[in-house]
């Protein structure tokens, strides 16, 4: 197969949504479609000791919630797949933000009882943001819930999107008698057996005819024959340009759970997704089909086997082919790299890949070269944009608490905080380590990380802190800055990196010190 070729049959994309939506059952079951999985994990059945395929951290199995983004590959029809199936849990939304930089386009996944959820607002303006293409897919069919009409009317004004249902459900809840295919103008029966694989799909050209009314019963028919000429009238028909432009989202209707639903929106998904698109670095735009080889990292994750204690930094290919052995640039640190053991993923199974094409993800051995946003090219001078890390929201002291353990303890904060699941900042005044998270779930994962993955102990103390401020003055050695550090000195840190960070204790601090200091910058990301 030509180059070309390869990179025309890949589509990587995200899974998005708010916590328990449904987002990795309807992984697992793609990835049955898919035939990468015999069987689904009971992902709420924590008795079970088979876990969701996807959630491979000991602590996701306990909680029955995922805490880290894994990547998924997978054949379907000839086309290669990725899936990236992120956290919900606002906690670790940082994990999720990070991810949308590496995909082509997303999925996102909303419950049909609780309609809209304030954490996929949030994810949703990210990928408007970004231009993403999206496509929505309303879950849990089978449970009562809203009426499909109000709920896209509550995703076009919540999320803001311009949608299209290109499926439709035929009731809802115990009515609940299948889907109208409206892409592929069929019907698909629901029996309720969720170990039955799709059966009885009935292809149904014309709407109008009396086999509707065998199918699902005359009144549910009449009823779908209404809605069906109410989307016509109301929603705009279905435009490929526009939905990859981003102006255009459709929706799918079904039950992950039940199998239900899935396989339309895959068939779907794999025709009118986009293969890799062009990635925008600092100096040019990067478009897949160069030769060169470009790719930044996006995820860095410690102990993924804890047995071996092997890092892996999670690179997504932009352009060229990325080959085993084949020396590569590290434009941070201008020195050359060679990968033995290049992974691809099924979770947390790995294989070694000889050669990786534009839109793969693939994983890194790293003895600490990486950090989150490095990027790796065939020698020119570039880098990627829109890979930050944000200010965190909480704060704590982090202490040791078993004082035999320090060298570990060190080793695990430091590999930890380069995975990005929060940040250090050494403060300048006594050198008191603090740790800075996106939300306060973080804490007690690194606890239990640092305890189970490295063998240290660590406790907490509070620090009242409002937000962290990246500080760049104007004149580093003029008698502003001079003031400002000796007034603020109890305040003042330096993150991982020694960037300079200033810790302000309210948002009206924030304010009294830009108008005090007006050569003094303050930044609330670190990529300024």
């Amino acid at each position: 197969m030509s180059f070309i070729e390869e990179i025309n049959r890949r589509r990587t994309f995200g899974i998005i949504s708010h916590p328990d939506a449904g987002k990795t059952t309807l992984t697992e079951k793609l990835l049955l479609f898919g035939g990468a999985i015999q069987e689904a994990g009971a992902v709420k059945n924590n008795k079970i000791k088979k876990g969701a395929t996807s959630d491979f951290m000991e602590i996701e199995r306990q909680r029955g919630i995922s805490v880290a983004t894994s990547v998924l590959a997978f054949i379907y029809k000839d086309k290669k797949i990725n899936i990236l199936d992120t956290p919900g849990h606002k906690d670790f939304a940082e994990d999720t933000f990070r991810t949308l930089t590496a995909v082509d386009s997303v999925i996102v996944v909303i419950d049909v009882a609780k309609g809209v959820e304030e954490q996929t607002e949030k994810l949703v303006e990210v990928c408007r943001m970004r231009k993403i293409p999206i496509i929505v897919f309303i879950n849990k069919l089978d449970r009562e819930g809203k009426d499909a009409f109000d709920l896209m009317d509550e995703v076009e004004q919540k999320l803001g999107l311009r949608v299209t249902p290109l499926s439709f459900p035929i009731g809802m809840g115990y009515d609940f008698k299948g889907i109208y295919n409206l892409w592929e103008k069929n019907v698909n029966l629901f029996s309720g057996d969720s170990r039955k694989n799709i059966e009885g799909t009935v292809a149904l050209d014309d709407i109008q005819s009396e086999e509707l009314d065998k199918l699902v019963g005359e009144k549910a028919a009449n009823t779908l024959r209404e809605e069906l000429e109410l989307i016509d009238e109301v929603y705009p028909v279905f435009d490929r340009q526009e939905y990859l432009d981003g102006e255009l989202q459709p929706v799918f209707f079904g039950s992950a759970l039940n199998n239900f639903g899935v396989r339309e929106l895959l068939d779907c998904f794999i025709t009118i997704a986009p293969s890799p698109r062009p990635k925008e670095s600092e100096t040019r735009l990067v478009d897949p089909y160069e030769e060169k080889m470009t790719g930044f990292v996006f995820k860095i994750h410690a102990n993924m086997d804890p047995k071996h204690r092997d890092r892996l930094a999670f690179i997504k290919i932009v352009s060229g082919t990325f080959e085993r052995n084949k020396p590569y640039y590290h434009v941070r640190q201008k020195k050359n790299l060679k990968f033995s053991s290049p992974n691809a993923f099924f979770a947390e199974k790995k294989e070694i890949v000889d050669i990786s094409y534009p839109g793969d993800i693939v994983g890194l051995h790293d003895t600490g070269n990486f950090k989150i946003g490095d990027t790796l090219t065939e020698g020119e001078q570039m880098s990627f944009k829109g890979i930050p890390s944000f200010s965190p929201e909480h704060f704590r002291y982090i202490n040791n608490a078993d004082p035999m353990k320090s060298k570990q303890l060190e080793k695990g904060i430091d590999q930890l905080m380069d995975e990005g699941v929060a940040q250090l900042f050494t403060l300048e005044l006594n050198n008191r380590k603090i740790i800075g998270t996106v939300g306060a779930l973080q804490y007690e994962v690194i606890q239990y990380r640092l305890e189970h993955e490295y063998g240290a102990k660590c406790s907490y103390e509070n620090f009242p802190v409002h937000k962290a401020c990246w500080v760049q003055p104007k004149d580093p050695k003029s008698a502003e800055f001079k003031e400002f550090l000796r007034i603020k000195q109890k305040y003042i840190a330096k993150d991982k990196y020694g960037q300079l960070v200033f810790l302000a204790d309210s948002d009206f601090t924030i304010q009294m010190t830009q108008s005090k200091y007006p050569n003094v910058k303050l930044f609330f990301t670190s990529e300024f």
